[in-house]
């Protein structure tokens, strides 16, 4: 690239037809933003995408400038991977078109498309594709990640549900990946992140859900943590799977939905989903009033869609956000201890630990099945620190790390993608274990110069 011509300015000539923005347009600093505040990266170049073919045109003008590449569906990823400094940026936001084929039960998906908007589409058929937490969660981070949510017991992972992506690959063509064709990229979408293309559509089945799920959440004081967490513990992994519940240290937010005198309390907690009837659920979680001293036990019905959003308040665009990530096999009682420490110094109320269950039908596929590799551990821990005050944004990272460095010893190894940053290939070769050196023989094929590397980057083989 010539030094006198910048690479906004080479855009504009080589990719005619293109809405872009550059570093001197009106509304960069808006286009570049990602929903993690903590994130402040100047793209030279951020290109919106509303096909596969501008797609296919974006990545080879960066590689001809040998620029580096980020591709941002919901632009969600806590390390702010859908944005790259002095480099091209794909922004799929224009592709978010969703159709639900109810003769077949499943549901086509633009690249760009967050899961508020499939969730709405098949709530209106009484049907879910299971997800995450959180409505404003772009599709194609989530599912390229593995996808652990609410419905995680009952139906699977996000990619459990994937049935075909149409990508976009690094030399440009357009293949589409499934189990019969591009069988290899198929398994490797499943889990390997954004490491193999670009995925501009996905297809996934969809599930009948009832008009509303039983959903809410137990809490308890946070002095009984320990009580708590071994109870649960053991408790996930025997229930049916239409019961789904997440473990959190949590301050109970001061929203009309809980007792007055809660607010601000700090508590532990167990976030519920019973894919059932009231009674069902009744039944199901009777055992909670016998743990502890329970201060709310709050489960009623909730349409899915709806309680795929009632977190999004908590953490809306621009707050700033800090993560750290692990898996776990077993609850100890030291490990329950460092809990409660540093769940007493919770230092906001978007601030919080989950423990994520991942087992019932996430267990049906074994780890070598799909890319995601850690099926055999029980729970997917994730530590955020978060605050909407960009002066707090020190003290949001030094409680996190705090809070992973004191539970880090006791886990099993590795950590779901979705919740990590730019942590390193150790950790990226601890994650996939077994996998990593398939996934780097099809990373190699793929693509072997390593142009989608803005993510948890698997290395060609040979590379």
């Amino acid at each position: 690239m010539s030094t006198t011509t910048s690479l906004a300015e080479l855009g504009r000539r080589e990719l005619v037809g293109l809405t872009l923005v550059g570093p001197d347009d009106l509304g960069y600093d808006e286009a570049r933003a990602v929903h993690n505040g903590m994130i402040d990266r100047r793209p030279a170049l951020i290109a919106l995408c509303a096909s596969p073919d501008d797609v296919t045109r974006t990545i080879a003008f960066a590689r001809t400038h040998s620029a580096p590449l980020a591709v941002r569906g919901g632009g969600h990823n806590g390390g702010g991977l859908g944005v790259v400094d002095d480099g091209v940026v794909i922004d799929l936001s224009p592709m978010d078109d969703v159709f639900v084929d109810t003769a077949a039960d499943t549901v086509r998906v633009g690249g760009g498309a967050t899961w508020a908007q499939v969730d709405a589409a098949t709530n209106a058929h009484g049907r879910a594709t299971p997800a995450g937490i959180i409505s404003t969660t772009g599709v194609g981070g989530l599912t390229l990640g593995g996808g652990i949510g609410h419905l995680t017991r009952r139906f699977g992972l996000t990619i459990d549900n994937l049935i075909g992506a149409d990508v976009v690959l690094a030399d440009g063509s357009q293949v589409y990946a499934s189990e019969t064709d591009h069988p290899d990229l198929f398994w490797a979408l499943r889990g390997g992140g954004g490491n193999f293309g670009v995925v501009t559509t996905f297809e996934f089945r969809t599930h009948p859900i009832p008009p509303a799920l039983m959903f809410g959440p137990t809490f308890w004081p946070i002095e009984q943590t320990g009580e708590v967490l071994k109870w649960w513990s053991e408790f996930i992994p025997a229930a049916p799977r239409e019961v789904n519940g997440f473990f959190a240290m949590l301050t109970v937010p001061p929203v009309d939905l809980f007792p007055e005198e809660l607010h601000m309390r700090k508590v532990c907690g167990v976030v519920w989903t019973v894919v059932g009837s009231e009674d069902e659920a009744t039944r199901l979680l009777a055992p909670v009033h016998d743990v502890g001293t329970p201060l709310l036990h709050g489960v009623g019905p909730v349409p899915h869609n709806v309680a795929q959003g009632l977190f999004d308040g908590l953490y809306p665009k621009g707050i700033q956000a800090y993560w750290r990530a692990d898996f776990f096999d077993e609850v100890t009682d030291e490990l329950a201890a460092q809990h409660l420490e540093w769940g007493r110094k919770l230092p906001s109320v978007s601030s919080t630990m989950h423990l994520y269950p991942i087992d019932g039908a996430a267990h049906d596929a074994s780890n070598g099945d799909t890319a995601f590799a850690r099926r055999d551990v029980k729970w997917a821990g994730v530590t955020l620190g978060a605050d909407g005050d960009p002066a707090r944004a020190g003290e949001m990272r030094d409680w996190c790390v705090g809070y992973w460095d004191a539970t880090h010893p006791y886990s099993a190894g590795g950590g779901y993608v979705n919740f990590m940053g730019e942590e390193g290939q150790a950790r990226v070769r601890d994650t996939y274990r077994g996998n990593y050196d398939r996934l780097a023989r099809i990373k190699a094929q793929y693509d072997p110069e390593n142009v989608f590397r803005v993510n948890q980057n698997i290395r060609p083989a040979g590379g």
